[in-house]
């Protein structure tokens, strides 16, 4: 490793590129940062006799040895001040060109800005990563940018700076080129530069258990397969779960059978991925991912039966049982069970959550039975998994009959958390049951609709006075009910 303090000037300059890594954030600098870079180079520029100014350390390490062409570095850390760097050197270069100092905008484009005799990829002294690519691009060809973004915002943000200010671009640039220092630190290409992003970013702001693991994905991949495998694999998993996708990996985990803490996701897949190919693991998280985003979303399930089966369970809340119900899509889509199959099982996964909790059973052990599950069923019961699921779950604290008879008579289901939510989905249940022509819409309906909090008070006003009727008798009548639409 070597470090060094120097000016910007020969970082930037030479036929070189900086390649934010994919596993990297995305440009985040907002105006509380542009703000105090900005602040501080007016203050340069306004002096007589200007001192450096420090502005941290940027490290890098060689991605490949070129003798003829462009020497490439991954930037590890420095990616938000170098870009910005970057976003204002464009600006100065599209004032002097405004203002008819053709030679300087020329030099600053040419020297600091592009490989001017590079084509392609390589034309660009920086490649932000695939969030930020296009819009930094169109900066750096003049270019309107076509979306807004972070990258669009900071230039706004510099352009009407620069445009108070008064100040020249020539001297704003020879500031940030001669005067702005920082500390380079490159890496030998035998250090480990994971371990050096994770180390520098203990102290920065946190990240999350998947930025960890993208970053130690895409340090294991090639940097020539890293933008393919990204757009592949990565970026569709992360637009459709966004903020789940943790969660998901922690699921996608847990389906072998063991328990993971959110906490230890990150280590937990580290340990996977070191022992095996990076490219083949990340293709089955995301294939799992797949599964998942349909879990979350059952609108995007494409069979009707079980898109409605996957809203119920939604509505219970069921989402321990996501480790198992994983294995159970992936079967699916293999084609190793049914359609038909695949709906009892989650018919089998609502009617035991639904007796559980009908029956007051602490829900704090369902992560340790639904983990193991689907290898206890597939290695116990190989010949018919739903009658072996089924067969299993009797141990594994399912409600008998009997007791959820009696149960569904005197438990408190009308109340607050979820509780509403469930004796909702309970009634439907039983309204759907009768197979009427005409289905009642359920949407804009409330629990009051069928039973009011206070029956006996109804009972008293109604015809029902005088008949014996009472608020036992009417919920005895709606349980046993129940108890016949979804006995197991």
């Amino acid at each position: 490793m070597q470090a060094r303090e120097t000016i910007l000037q020969p970082v930037i300059e030479g036929t070189k590129q900086y390649i934010v890594p994919l596993f990297q954030r995305s440009y985040s600098w907002d105006k509380k940062d542009w703000e105090i870079l900005w602040n501080d180079l007016v203050e340069l520029c306004n002096d007589d006799n200007p001192r450096t100014h420090f502005i941290g350390s940027i490290v890098t390490i060689p991605t490949e040895s070129v003798p003829q062409g462009v020497a490439k570095y991954s930037l590890i850390d420095g990616q938000q001040r170098l870009t910005t760097i970057f976003i204002l050197l464009a600006l100065l270069r599209d004032k002097a060109k405004q203002s008819g100092q053709a030679e300087i905008a020329a030099e600053i484009n040419d020297t600091l800005l592009v490989n001017p005799y590079k084509r392609d990829s390589d034309f660009y002294k920086l490649q932000p990563t695939q969030v930020d690519r296009d819009s930094f691009q169109q900066l750096i060809r003049s270019e309107n940018p076509s979306i807004q973004n972070q990258i669009t915002s900071a230039y706004q943000f510099f352009e009407r700076k620069y445009r108070q200010s008064g100040l020249d671009a020539d001297a704003l640039n020879k500031v940030i080129i001669n005067n702005i220092t920082i500390v380079s630190i490159v890496l030998d290409t035998e250090d480990n530069p994971h371990l050096v992003f994770e180390s520098l970013n203990a102290k920065g702001r946190p990240l999350t258990q998947a930025d960890l693991i993208r970053n130690y994905f895409f340090m294991r991949i090639d940097i020539n397969d890293q933008a393919k495998i990204y757009s592949q694999h990565w970026q569709p998993m992360q637009d459709a779960l966004g903020e789940n996708l943790t969660e998901c990996i922690r699921h996608y985990l847990m389906k072998s059978g063991k328990i993971v803490r959110q906490s230890d996701v990150y280590f937990a897949l580290k340990e996977i991925v070191s022992q095996g190919d990076a490219i083949a693991c990340l293709k089955d998280v995301a294939r799992f991912a797949g599964y998942y985003e349909k879990l979350l979303f059952p609108e995007r399930e494409p069979n009707l039966k079980i898109r409605q089966a996957l809203f119920r369970i939604n509505r219970i809340e069921v989402t321990t049982a996501y480790p198992f119900l994983l294995n159970c899509y992936d079967d699916y889509y293999k084609e190793r069970i049914s359609a038909d199959e695949f709906l009892s099982i989650l018919k089998v996964i609502e009617n035991y959550i639904l007796r559980r909790f009908v029956c007051n059973i602490p829900t704090n052990q369902l992560n340790r039975i639904f983990a193991p599950l689907y290898t206890q069923v597939a290695s116990k019961h190989p010949g018919n998994f739903v009658d072996g699921l089924k067969s299993l779950l009797q141990t594994r604290g399912y409600p008998k009959d009997a007791e959820f008879k009696a149960k569904l008579k005197d438990s408190k289901l009308y109340g607050g958390g979820n509780r509403t939510t469930i004796t909702k989905l309970i009634l439907e249940t039983v309204e759907e049951s009768y197979n009427h022509r005409e289905q009642v819409p359920f949407d804009n309906l409330t629990i009051e609709h069928v039973m009011p909090q206070n029956v006996n008070r109804v009972v008293a006003k109604s015809s029902w006075k005088g008949m014996g009727v009472n608020s036992r008798t009417i919920i005895a009548y709606y349980w046993e009910s129940y108890f016949n639409c979804i006995q197991c």
